[in-house]
C-alpha cells in the first residue's frame, strides 16, 4: 500500500479545505488529481483534467479527468463531486443520462470512492480508510482496455510484417519503372513537383519511398482525421495519387497490406473517440514514431522521429522571442524577421507560433514569414492540416 502517497493526499486536502474556506468540487478536487496521477505514473498513465471524450450515446462529454497513455488511448475516468451531493443520484445522472463512459470510471466526493468497470459497480469503499483507498485505486489504474490490448497484439504483428511488405512494394514499383509508361510519365512529373516544392536533392528512390509511405499512411490519415477530401485537394497528395493510380488499384493494395488490417482496425477504434483535433494530431503524432521506427529503422535514428512535446516548444519559442528582443530589439511578429522551420515534422513549431503572434499581426506572417519544409510523407500531411487548423 502506497500509505505515504495517500497521506500526502489527506494534508493537501485539509490544506485546500481549510485555507480555501470551501468543500465544493471545484476547490478539493486538485488533491485527489495529484493522488491519481502519483499511482498513474508508475505505469506511464497521466490523468488529464477536463477534456472532451466520446460518451456512450455517441456525444461529447467532459469528465473531470480522463486516464491516459502517451498514446492518448483511454484508460479511464474520474468524475468528482461535491461533499454535499448525492453520489449515487450523480453517478445515474453520470451514466445514464449523460452517457458517461462505464468502462472503467471512477467517481469520489473525498468521503467515498465508487468504480464501474465494464458497466458493472465493482468497488465502493470509504475514502478514509487507506486500504480501501489503495485498494479502489490500484484497480482503477491496472485496468486494460481491450483497445489497448488489440493495439498491443496488432503492433507487433505489424512489426513482423511491413519490412517483408516494403520490400514487395519496392520490388513492385521498380518493376512499374521498367515496364510502365503511364507510370514512367506521372512518376517524372511528379519528381519535377517534388524538387521544386520539397527539395531539388530528391531522388527517384526519395519519390519511390514517398510512394510506399503513402500507401502504408493513407487509411491512418484518414482514420483519425477522418478527412479523404485532403489527399484531392494537397499539391502533393493529389500528384502521388495520380502516380499510383497508374499501377495500384483496390485490389492490388488490399492483396499487399491484408496481413496488416488489424492494425489500420485498431487505429481506426482508438481515434473514434478523439473529438478533439488537437487531442487526434497528438495520437496521430505518436502513431508515425512507432509506424517510422518500424518502416525504416535506420532513418528513424538518423532523423531524429521523436517528437518535441508541446511545452517545451511553448518554452523554445518564448525564450527566442525574448533573446530576440533583448539583443536586437525585435520580435517574432514584427516584419522581416523570417522564421524556418526547416525539418517541421507535423508542424508542432509552427502551430505553436500561430497560437504566440499576436492576431493583428498574423495574417502578414502567416504569408509572408513563416516558412517550414518535411521529406515525409505522413508527418507532411499532418503538418498541413495542423497548420491550417490553428490559423
Amino acid at each position: 500500500m502506497s500509505k505515504q502517497l495517500i497521506n500526502r493526499y489527506y494534508n493537501e486536502l485539509d490544506k485546500d479545505k481549510r485555507f480555501g474556506g470551501s468543500h465544493n468540487e471545484a476547490s478539493i478536487r486538485r488533491a485527489f488529481l495529484n493522488l491519481v496521477n502519483s499511482y498513474a505514473e508508475r505505469r506511464n498513465l497521466l490523468l488529464v483534467p477536463e477534456i472532451y471524450v466520446k460518451g456512450k450515446k455517441g456525444n461529447s462529454v467532459r469528465p473531470d479527468g480522463v486516464l491516459k497513455n502517451a498514446t492518448r488511448f483511454e484508460f479511464g475516468y474520474w468524475e468528482s463531486k461535491d461533499t454535499k451531493d448525492d453520489i449515487d443520484f450523480e453517478i445515474n445522472k453520470k451514466l445514464n443520462e449523460d452517457g458517461y463512459p462505464d468502462s472503467n470510471i471512477i467517481f469520489e466526493d473525498t468521503n467515498e470512492a465508487v468504480l464501474f468497470q465494464e458497466g458493472e459497480l465493482v468497488q465502493r469503499v470509504s475514502m478514509h480508510a487507506s486500504d480501501e483507498l489503495d485498494s479502489i485505486l490500484t484497480n482503477f489504474i491496472n485496468y486494460e482496455p481491450s483497445i489497448v490490448k488489440d493495439f498491443n497484439k496488432a503492433l507487433i504483428e505489424f512489426k513482423q510484417d511491413v519490412p517483408k511488405i516494403v520490400e514487395d512494394l519496392r520490388d513492385l514499383i521498380e518493376k512499374q519503372a521498367e515496364t510502365n509508361e503511364a507510370f514512367r510519365e506521372k512518376r517524372d512529373f511528379f519528381y519535377e513537383l517534388a524538387r521544386g516544392e520539397i527539395n531539388p536533392e530528391i531522388t527517384l528512390e526519395d519519390i519511390r519511398e514517398m510512394l510506399i509511405q503513402h500507401i502504408l499512411t493513407e487509411d491512418i490519415f484518414n482514420n483519425v482525421f477522418g478527412n479523404a477530401n485532403f489527399h484531392k485537394f494537397n499539391n502533393i497528395a493529389r500528384e502521388l495519387v495520380a502516380v499510383l493510380d497508374t499501377f495500384m488499384d483496390y485490389a492490388v493494395r488490399q492483396n499487399h497490406l491484408q496481413s496488416i488490417k488489424s492494425y489500420y482496425d485498431t487505429i481506426r477504434d482508438a481515434s473514434a473517440g478523439l473529438t478533439d483535433h488537437h487531442e487526434k494530431q497528438k495520437f496521430l503524432k505518436n502513431i508515425y514514431e512507432n509506424f517510422y521506427k518500424v518502416y525504416n529503422p535506420k532513418g528513424a535514428d538518423r532523423l531524429g522521429v521523436v517528437y518535441t512535446p508541446n511545452e517545451i516548444v511553448k518554452f523554445m519559442i518564448e525564450s527566442t522571442d525574448f533573446l530576440l528582443h533583448k539583443h536586437f530589439g525585435k520580435t517574432l511578429d514584427d516584419k522581416n524577421v523570417d522564421i524556418l522551420d526547416p525539418a517541421t515534422g507535423t508542424g508542432t513549431f509552427i502551430a505553436e507560433l500561430i497560437e504566440h503572434i499576436p492576431a493583428q499581426y498574423l495574417e502578414y506572417k502567416y504569408k509572408n514569414e513563416l516558412h517550414a519544409n518535411e521529406v515525409a510523407i505522413l508527418p507532411y500531411y499532418i503538418a498541413n492540416l495542423n497548420i491550417e487548423y490553428t490559423y
